[in-house]
């Protein structure tokens, strides 16, 4: 009985180059991830500053209507 030769198993080129795409896409969304979560700190913090901004100019108006409530009553 004659077997069929064995060969061995060896990596094509079209099979290398999609195993390449795949790795340097997920590079691309890791990074991608990576620089939504940093943009959204950026953000949290951005806010915080606003709303800080926001009550400061409140504060103003408000000690502004005070001082002229206390100029006006004797």
């Amino acid at each position: 009985m004659h077997e069929a030769p064995r060969y061995e198993r060896f990596d094509c080129a079209p099979g290398l180059r999609l195993q390449a795409h795949e790795r340097v896409s997920e590079i691309h969304h890791e990074n991608l991830l990576n620089r939504f979560a940093r943009l959204e700190v950026v953000m949290e913090r951005l806010e915080r500053r606003l709303w800080l901004a926001l009550y400061g100019v409140v504060a103003g108006i408000l000690a502004q209507a005070v001082q002229s409530v206390l100029a006006v009553v004797p």
